[in-house]
């Protein structure tokens, strides 16, 4: 009785379909938790990284040594520093070329920096859509197992004369664990996706910030290197 009871007895005892539903629904369960441990990582690296570099930032540093800092590194940059570094190149590049216009110098270092940005946030939310996909559908694939299983349950039943609880019960019991795993495989998508996507949220807001506030810097220095010129 115990071995029937059991979820490797009740799934070698389901219709193939269902085992095919309780297969997927595994397989999706694996594919968000490795979702979630990846983006927990990098998100948790990316507000480490955030901090760091505006705590050095607005430490008064020189910004053409934080350039050629943050240039000279192999592994390239992300994140505030991605945007530091294009939008500084970027006003460097134009100020040679059109230092007597500074609102077309500030034009295109915007531009450059927004176009990083979107880069930026396309890394930080990638496979987020991935998780909200299994929070969403994975109760209800789990509820067509459920539904086949409790059908051929009782299609099995109708060709009995006389039926008892036992009988339809283990079928009844291993349909509703096709129910029970898209819960299993959803609650924790759904759970890391709402919690990352605030995470999202709030690195946009920073970097949109701090793109505001650089630019605000730049402005200033591109009026006064005209002024002086």
């Amino acid at each position: 009785m115990q071995a029937e009871i059991s979820f490797i007895g009740l799934f070698l005892q389901a219709s193939l379909l269902v085992k095919f539903v309780m297969l997927a629904l595994l397989s999706l369960s694996i594919m968000s938790w490795a979702v979630i441990l990846q983006r927990r990582k990098l998100l948790t690296g990316a507000r480490s990284k955030s901090q760091r570099f505006e705590d050095k930032f607005w430490s008064g540093v020189d910004l053409n040594r934080l350039y050629k800092e943050l240039s000279a590194r192999p592994e390239g940059n992300t994140g505030l520093e991605s945007l530091f570094v294009t939008g500084f190149k970027e006003y460097s590049r134009l100020t040679k070329l059109n230092g007597r216009v500074p609102d077309a110098v500030m034009d295109g270092t915007s531009r450059a920096m927004r176009v990083t940005l979107s880069r930026e946030m396309e890394k930080l939310e990638t496979h987020l859509p991935l998780l909200a996909t299994i929070g969403s559908t994975s109760p209800y694939i789990g509820l067509f197992g459920t539904v086949w299983g409790i059908m051929n349950s009782f299609i099995a039943l109708g060709a009995v004369e006389n039926a008892t609880l036992a009988m339809v019960a283990p079928g009844i019991a291993e349909a509703l664990i096709a129910t029970a795993m898209g819960l299993f495989a959803a609650i924790p998508a759904v759970i890391g996706y709402n919690r990352f996507s605030t995470q999202v949220d709030k690195l946009e807001m920073a970097y949109a910030n701090f793109m505001e506030e650089f630019s605000s810097i730049l402005h200033r220095q591109a009026y006064s290197e005209k002024d002086e010129a």
